[in-house]
């Protein structure tokens, strides 16, 4: 283990979702200031590709997504961890690093290169029995006990726990650009509201959600709003198509998402990182998610900072309070947490 205070090194970042952009971003800027080499691969999922485009990223892609059955989730694994050994292979990183990918941590393993995973709910078992056991640090925020890892082969001293959300540190440098409302053709007189669709692709919710279709419902019956609708895989545009509301916006292309939140009225999701983006920035969220609730989301709900959504008639329909207060952290802080376990003559390297 090396010491944070020192520059350089070489670090491998892999990315298989389109929040890891986002969250990831931010880390990667810190890790050049600090003089580290960067190298991103990525996998063709959602978002994920026109994201790093977006962002001006350079990346190389390896492997796509196979698909919910379970079967074929193993079998794009095996394929594409195999495809990340070769790619790794005498490359010379000292470090490496993902948000909740199965990939890179088992490739990582048998290259010999320290993995730190990153995730803020532990309730994938699936994933976590995989990125834990196999990564030599799990990076989480406080709200998970070092316990709730344990099944996975969390133990003190692989488990860090670091404090506040992850949107917090990510959004921290965020300025919203309101040219995103003109690029939508939205009417900042009606009450805006972000609609991100459930999650139905991973593995730990596989339910259906009748709340979120409730929603969808209720927006296309009112004249005084205009909702966006933020898919998270191209087939789950039929079933908003359906209901034939002009209200209902899909974008064709890749939007500013986060300034599209910080000027909505009400943000409603399936999933979780939508929402802790709304509440890192002020504006009122709405969980419908079906699964076992994490404890994130749980300690934002008992704090009221986040409402669980189980009727449509729970949903309030109102424009936003003018002031809204945002939480920044400093993103140096998780990466000292990162660059503790890299190996060789280089580190991290201390925020000067």
């Amino acid at each position: 283990m090396i010491s944070p205070t020192t520059t350089g090194g070489r670090v491998w970042i892999d990315m298989t979702n389109s929040p890891h952009v986002l969250v990831l971003r931010p880390v990667i800027d810190e890790f050049r200031r600090r003089g580290w080499d960067v190298t991103v691969t990525a996998r063709e999922f959602a978002q994920t590709l026109p994201l790093l485009e977006r962002f001006g990223i350079a990346h190389t892609v390896i492997g796509h997504h196979w698909g919910k059955h379970m079967w074929a989730k193993a079998w794009g694994m095996f394929a594409r961890t195999s495809r990340m050994v070769s790619f790794g292979r005498g490359k010379g990183f000292d470090l490496a690093l993902s948000h909740a990918s199965n990939d890179l941590p088992v490739a990582a393993r048998l290259l010999g290169i320290p993995h730190v995973t990153m995730f803020d709910y532990e309730f994938a078992k699936l994933s976590h029995s995989i990125n834990v056991r196999f990564s030599t640090k799990a990076l989480v925020p406080d709200a998970i006990s070092v316990e709730a890892l344990a099944p996975y082969g969390g133990t003190p001293d692989k488990v860090d726990r670091y404090p506040g959300l992850k949107e917090e540190y990510y959004l921290a440098d965020f300025e919203p650009d309101p040219a995103v409302l003109d690029q939508l053709g939205l009417d900042p007189e009606k009450i805006i509201i972000v609609l991100r669709t459930p999650p139905s692709m991973a593995a730990y919710h596989r339910m259906a959600n009748p709340v979120f279709d409730d929603v969808l419902r209720a927006i296309a019956a009112r004249e005084d709003t205009q909702a966006v609708v933020l898919l998270r895989t191209p087939d789950q545009r039929a079933g908003v198509d359906a209901i034939g509301a002009e209200n209902l916006i899909i974008p064709d292309k890749v939007v500013d998402a986060q300034s599209l939140i910080y000027y909505a009225d009400i943000v409603v999701s399936g999933g979780g990182t939508l929402n802790r983006e709304a509440v890192a920035l002020g504006t009122p969220a709405y969980t419908v998610f079906q699964g076992v609730m994490g404890a994130v989301d749980n300690g934002l709900i008992a704090d009221g900072r986040l409402r669980q959504l189980t009727s449509v008639d729970a949903l309030t329909f109102a424009k936003k309070p003018t002031a809204s207060t945002r939480v920044r952290r400093d993103v140096g802080g998780l990466v000292d947490r990162i660059t503790s376990v890299a190996r060789g003559p280089r580190g991290g390297g201390g925020r000067g």
